[in-house]
């Protein structure tokens, strides 16, 4: 047993395996969020530091124009229209047309009150005339009257008349003197009609006033045509249709002036201190991305959005909380805006206290 089989071989040892430690990579990740996030964060407070001061800005600000309300001064029934809706127009183009016959009919009736006035007068004229030749007439009644009455009276001292007759020529006499009276009253109001008066001197007052009558009559038949006031689009016709009842003073449509538009910005308050009229702005529109128009404050408003509401807030009481007001400041367009400037579209504005608008 000493000796070992040749056969038998001794299982062969397994080969030593030495493990080298794995190579730590140097990481850059670290300090880059050490070191590179709080430079990025000073970078943008000291932009905003240095920039500070310099402009003020607000989005509460929208594009106006001019709008003027075109209503009829008469009324009466549509019979034409000439415009359609966001058409253009110029001042003197016709809108629409109010039915002109029941104008053209006051026409005539004020031409015949005139014809009437003229016929009156003549009338008066002839009639006053006529007062003259009766005051003639009543006083030679007078005078035979007194003659008469002057015989009687001879005649009844002497005793060769009766006292009927006296009284009678005395009786004639008091009633040619009072025909007398009534002639110079007749002509006296026959004078009056014929009076001009110190309103209209030289001119008939019936006549002044049939011709006043005809000029409002002719003046309310050209207002049978609405015509534009200023150059503009029209908007709002819904209610301008053929065979609409029109009253006076109620807006038939609005004509947005061609004018230049402008933008109202709402600024706080807080913002006004170094806010002054000439300063530059920078206007930028929701509606055109990529937009960017130079403009100037043009003016600043009286008073605050509240202060002119329908409802103004009413602080006198115990329970007031103090909110920030908004100012109105118009700000003028420089030059002609490259694209349709609409009333009420969104803009952004910034103005430039250092009169750098670059």
């Amino acid at each position: 047993m000493a000796d070992a089989d040749p056969k038998i071989q001794k299982p062969a040892e397994a080969p030593i395996v030495v493990e080298e430690a794995p190579v730590r990579k140097r990481s850059w990740l670290r300090p880059l969020l050490m070191f590179g996030v709080p430079l990025i964060i000073l970078a943008i407070v000291g932009y905003f530091w240095l920039n500070s001061g310099h402009s003020v800005s607000t989005d509460n600000a929208y594009v106006a124009q001019d709008k003027v309300s075109v209503s009829t001064d008469v009324a009466g029934r549509i019979v034409a229209v000439g415009v359609k809706e966001n058409q253009a127009v110029k001042a003197g183009d016709l809108l629409f047309r109010i039915d002109p016959e029941p104008y053209r009919i006051q026409v005539e009736q004020a031409q015949a009150a005139i014809a009437a006035a003229q016929v009156q007068l003549q009338t008066d004229q002839v009639s006053y005339q006529g007062t003259n030749a009766d005051i003639q007439a009543a006083r030679d009644v007078i005078v035979n009257a007194q003659e008469n009455y002057g015989r009687q009276a001879a005649l009844m001292k002497q005793g060769f008349t009766t006292r009927a007759n006296f009284q009678a020529a005395e009786h004639a006499l008091e009633q040619a003197r009072a025909q007398l009276q009534n002639a110079q009253s007749s002509a006296a109001e026959a004078r009056a009609k014929l009076a001009t008066g110190a309103a209209v001197p030289g001119q008939n007052p019936a006549i002044a006033a049939a011709r006043v009558q005809l000029d409002q009559a002719r003046l309310n038949l050209t207002r049978t045509d609405v015509r534009a006031p200023i150059d503009g689009i029209v908007s709002q016709t819904k209610s301008l249709q053929v065979g609409a009842q029109m009253i006076t003073g109620l807006p038939a449509v609005t004509i947005v002036s061609s004018k230049p538009a402008w933008v109202e910005a709402n600024f706080k308050e807080t913002d006004l201190d170094r806010m002054r009229v000439g300063q530059c702005a920078i206007v930028t529109f929701d509606a055109y991305h990529g937009l960017r128009l130079k403009g100037h404050v043009e003016s600043i408003g009286a008073g605050t959005g509240s202060e002119f509401s329908v409802l103004p807030a009413q602080n006198a009481n115990g329970n007031w909380v103090k909110v920030t007001q908004r100012v109105p400041v118009r700000i003028a367009i420089d030059g002609k805006a490259p694209r349709e400037m609409i009333a009420g579209l969104s803009a952004d504005v910034d103005v430039k206290f250092d009169g750098a608008c670059d």
